[in-house]
């Protein structure tokens, strides 16, 4: 993985001409086609003034976890929380959501505007122990990128 290189197209998408949802869709298309062991990519935003978080734009495989209620699962977890959450292996978690039986590991990245937490990044693998310092360093650029266009 390039780091260097996913930063200058995530940097070009950020600075594109499109739309919000378009750049959003963009980023999650490129992750999921750069990095090899990024199975399912998209971003999760805070759903109004509700305690939950809503699906926005992904890739891969077609979820039924379009809301989660903060504290649920991971993506819940960090909602709480707001610090990021590496699990190496899903089947370790007491509090997971399972999004399919493939998935072995997941990362999660907390997206602040302002100091606040409105969104994150969630990424799954079907490889167990996959995510490493640089895949969160990575994830939190692209989380400090979006913040600038939300």
């Amino acid at each position: 993985m390039d780091i260097y290189k996913i930063q200058q197209e995530i940097d070009a998408i950020i600075s594109s001409e499109k739309s919000l949802e378009s750049k959003l869709q963009e980023i999650c298309d490129t992750l999921e086609n750069q990095i090899s062991y990024y199975d399912w990519v998209g971003f999760y935003f805070k759903n109004g003034n509700k305690e939950e978080l809503k699906l926005a734009q992904y890739t891969g495989e077609e979820t039924e976890h379009t809301i989660i209620p903060f504290g649920k699962g991971i993506c819940g977890q960090v909602a709480v929380s707001n610090e990021n959450f590496v699990v190496q292996d899903v089947s370790e978690q007491d509090n997971y959501i399972s999004c399919g039986w493939k998935v072995k590991s997941e990362i999660v990245i907390p997206i602040f505007v302002d100091g606040e937490n409105i969104g994150q990044i969630d990424i799954d693998s079907h490889t167990a122990n996959t995510f490493t310092k640089k895949d969160e360093e990575l994830l939190e650029y692209i989380c400090k990128k979006v913040a600038t266009i939300l």
